[in-house]
C-alpha cells in the first residue's frame, strides 16, 4: 500500500473531485482544479531534475498555487521545506544553506537578490511562484508534462522539513515523514468529528503546522470546503463566519473578534467548532468568547516536532486552561528533575507516538539528546497531568518566547543588540500581552542606564529580522541581573517587567 500522504488525502477527497476545495477572491478551485495544478507542477520539478528525496525550499504568499506545490512535492517524493515571507534575505541564506535544496521558490521582490549569489548556498534552480514574466513555476506548469502518478512511499519516509527555534540562536529542521503527518491527520478529523457538510474557515499562514498541516489536511481528508483569506482580517473573518462551520485559529484571532464590540452569537449561529492553538489561551478569553457567542472554545496542545499531542474533547469537557488529553494512539507523561514520572505537580511533558519526527536535519547529537532511552521526546514544556491524564501547560523550561503563534528565540535577538553602540549587553524576554500571548521585551544594559534611541534600535532590528521578531517594549538598566555562576536570571526579569504592555513605565520606554 501506498504509504504517501498525498495518496491518503487524494483517497479521501476523490469521490468528491467537482466539490470546492479553496475558495478565494478569485476563484473557486475545486478538488479536481487541484489536483491537476499539483500534476502539472509536479511535471516541472521532474523536468527540473529534482529526485526523491532532494529538499524544495518555498517562500512565497499564501495562495492556492502555493498549496498545489506542497502537494505537487508529496506526490513527487521531494522534501517541502515552507518559511515564513516575514524572514529576511539574510535569515533565509541560513536555510538554505543548511537545506541545500535542489529548488528554491521564492517571492518576486528576492529574486535579484538570490539569483546574485549573494548567500553562501545557491540553489541550482531558483523560480518565482508567479507575477514575474518569463520561467516562473506556474508558466512552466503550463508548459509542462503532467505527472499523474503518486511516488511509492514508506512511512519512514521524509515528507517536510520544517525549522523551529530554539535558544541557542540556531535553528533546528524536524523531519517530518509521511507517517507522521498522516497519523496524526487521521486521528484529528476523527476526534474533532469532521462530518459531511463542515466547512473550514482558513486563516491562517501555510508555512507552519498549524495552518499548512492541521487545517489543510483535516479540510482534504473530509473533502470540505475551505474558505481560504489570504491572511487575519477580523473584517474578512467576521463577513466568512455565516458560510463556514469550523474556525481554527491562535489566541490572537479571538481576542481581536472580541475586541468587536458588535461581535455575538448571531454571527457564530452556523458555526459547529472554534479551535485554539500555537500559543496559550488564556481562561479569560476562552469564558468571555463563550458568554459573547455561547461557543466553547476547544485548546489543543502541539509543536513542530510532534504535530497535536493533546486536545481538549470535541464532545465531552473543555475546561479553560487546559490542553485535554492525549490524543488517540499518542502517550504524554510528566517528569521531574530527579525522572521521576508525577500528576498533580509540575514538570517536563514528553510524548511517543507514530506523530514524533524523525529528529533534527544533519544534527544527530541534539536529536540523541531530545529523546529518554524509553523513546520519548522531551518537550522542554513544563505542565501538568491530572491522574484522568488531562493535561494544563504550565511554561517552558527554555526561554523560547511564542508571540502571536510564532516561536522566537531570544539569543538571535539579542545577537543584534548586542552589536549596537551603547548597548552593553541585552536579554530578550517575552511577557503577557493582551492580543498577542506573549510580547517581546528588550532589556538593554548600558553604561549608566539612560536610555538609548529606540528609533536606530528599532531601524537596526528591522534591517536584520522579520518584524514579528522586533521588540515591542524597551527597557534600560545599569546592569542584568546574573545567579552565582553568572548566568543572566531572565526569570527575575520577567517577573520585573510583567507589566510591560499593561502600564508604561520607565518614563513610556
Amino acid at each position: 500500500m501506498n504509504r504517501n500522504l498525498y495518496a491518503i488525502l487524494f483517497e479521501k477527497f476523490s469521490s468528491h473531485i467537482d466539490q470546492p476545495c479553496l475558495v478565494t477572491d478569485e476563484r473557486i478551485w475545486s478538488y479536481g482544479d487541484i489536483d491537476a495544478e499539483a500534476s502539472r507542477m509536479a511535471g516541472v520539478i521532474r523536468a527540473g531534475g529534482v529526485e526523491p528525496g532532494d529538499r524544495i525550499v518555498v517562500q512565497v504568499e499564501k495562495s492556492a498555487e502555493a498549496v498545489a506545490l506542497y502537494l505537487a512535492c508529496l506526490r513527487t517524493g521531494a522534501i517541502f521545506i515552507p518559511l515564513n515571507t516575514a524572514y529576511t534575505p539574510a535569515e533565509v541564506g541560513y536555510f538554505l544553506g543548511d537545506a541545500e535544496p535542489a529548488l528554491f521558490v521564492c517571492t518576486p521582490q528576492n529574486l535579484a537578490h538570490y539569483e546574485d549569489g549573494k548567500g553562501a548556498y545557491t540553489p541550482a534552480m531558483i523560480l518565482t511562484l508567479d507575477e514575474v514574466g518569463g520561467g516562473t513555476l506556474m508558466e512552466r506548469a503550463g508548459e509542462a508534462h503532467p505527472v499523474t502518478d503518486i511516488l511509492q512511499c514508506s512511512d519512514d519516509d521524509l515528507a517536510a522539513i520544517l525549522y523551529t527555534s530554539g535558544t541557542t540562536g540556531r535553528s533546528k529542521g524536524a523531519m517530518l515523514s509521511h507517517g507522521n503527518l498522516s497519523s496524526n491527520a487521521l486521528t484529528l478529523v476523527d476526534f474533532w468529528g469532521f462530518e459531511e457538510g463542515d466547512v473550514l474557515l482558513h486563516a491562517l499562514p501555510i508555512f507552519h503546522v498549524h495552518g499548512l498541516f492541521v487545517a489543510l489536511h483535516c479540510a482534504m481528508l473530509n473533502a470540505s470546503p475551505m474558505l481560504f483569506l489570504p491572511k487575519f482580517d477580523v473584517g474578512e473573518v467576521r463577513a466568512a463566519l455565516p458560510n463556514a462551520t469550523v474556525m481554527m485559529g491562535v489566541p490572537t484571532f479571538y481576542t481581536r473578534l472580541m475586541d468587536q464590540k458588535d461581535f455575538d452569537r448571531q454571527e457564530c449561529a452556523h458555526m459547529r467548532l472554534f479551535i485554539s492553538g500555537s500559543a496559550p489561551l488564556t481562561a479569560q478569553a476562552h469564558e468571555a468568547f463563550e458568554a459573547r457567542t455561547g461557543h466553547r472554545i476547544l485548546e489543543r496542545y502541539g509543536m513542530t516536532e510532534a504535530g497535536m499531542i493533546t486536545s481538549n474533547p470535541n464532545d465531552g469537557e473543555r475546561i479553560a486552561g487546559t490542553v485535554g488529553f492525549a490524543l488517540p494512539g499518542i502517550e504524554v507523561r510528566v517528569h521531574n528533575e530527579k525522572g521521576e514520572r508525577v500528576y498533580d505537580d509540575v514538570g517536563t511533558i514528553q510524548v511517543r507516538g507514530p506523530n514524533i519526527f524523525k529528529g533534527y536535519w544533519r544534527m544527530p547529537e541534539k536529536t540523541a539528546e531530545e529523546f529518554t532511552a524509553d523513546g520519548f521526546f522531551i518537550t522542554g514544556d513544563l505542565g501538568t497531568q491530572a491522574e484522568d491524564g488531562r493535561v494544563a501547560i504550565v511554561g517552558r523550561g527554555k526561554d523560547l518566547i511564542i508571540s502571536g503563534g510564532y516561536n522566537i528565540y531570544p539569543k538571535e535577538i539579542e545577537s543584534v543588540l548586542d552589536n549596537v553602540e551603547g548597548v552593553v549587553e541585552s536579554a530578550v524576554i517575552g511577557t503577557t500581552h493582551a492580543d498577542f500571548g506573549e510580547g517581546v521585551v528588550a532589556v538593554i544594559a548600558t553604561r549608566d542606564g539612560k536610555p538609548l534611541d529606540i528609533e536606530k534600535l528599532q531601524a537596526t532590528v528591522g534591517a536584520e529580522l522579520a518584524r514579528f521578531k522586533h521588540p515591542r517594549a524597551w527597557r534600560f538598566v545599569e546592569a542584568l541581573p546574573r545567579n552565582t555562576m553568572g548566568k543572566v536570571q531572565k526569570n527575575m526579569l520577567r517577573e520585573r517587567y510583567d507589566d510591560a504592555f499593561t502600564s508604561p513605565g520607565d518614563g513610556g520606554f
